[in-house]
């Protein structure tokens, strides 16, 4: 079975890692054909085992290895296809459109969020299939209310986001 996994707050605010050394972790960890998209933390791998399991297995290898407290999300080939797939917002050269991977009922979370947050002009965000979509204007991704949400310690281990050209990316090497 083909996998991705998300990792969260990789090579930002200090945690830093070469993808080299994280597909490295991955493979000793027991995972099979690992190769890592872009430096942001997306590793796919093939296994025969649970992802909840797999969640366990390589979220405490990474910690050990890296010395931080990882957090790291799995989806199987056919849901990452998913948030692609199910983006709601056009492309526009204007715009960052991002897609979050996380637990379970987090596009809850994250649309309450945004809806009490301060929104900049054209920012939009919406849920398909139960994954949160956002659009936000290029260069206020950091400087939105909602933007600002997205580092609360509190939700650490619920969620990360990526761009969704990302996902694309990441589709094409599964295929």
């Amino acid at each position: 079975m083909k996998y991705c996994a998300f990792l969260r707050g990789v090579n930002v605010k200090g945690t830093n890692m070469k993808m080299i050394d994280v597909c490295q972790v991955f493979k000793e960890a027991g995972v099979n054909e690992v190769i890592s998209i872009l430096a942001s933390g997306n590793i796919i791998f093939s296994s025969d085992k649970k992802p909840e399991y797999l969640k366990i297995i390589l979220e405490k290898a990474m910690s050990e290895h890296f010395s931080y407290e990882a957090f790291l999300f799995i989806k199987s080939h056919e849901e990452t296809e998913h948030f692609w797939n199910g983006n709601p917002f056009e492309k526009n050269e204007d715009f960052h459109i991002y897609a979050f991977v996380g637990i379970d009922g987090v596009e809850n979370i994250l649309m309450n969020e945004f809806e009490s947050a301060v929104k900049t002009e054209n920012e939009d965000a919406k849920i398909v299939n139960h994954i949160f979509y956002w659009q936000v204007p290029k260069g206020n991704t950091l400087d939105s209310s909602f933007g600002k949400v997205l580092g609360k310690k509190s939700l650490k281990d619920q969620f990360t986001s990526r761009n969704i050209n990302t996902f694309e990316k990441i589709v094409k090497k599964m295929n």
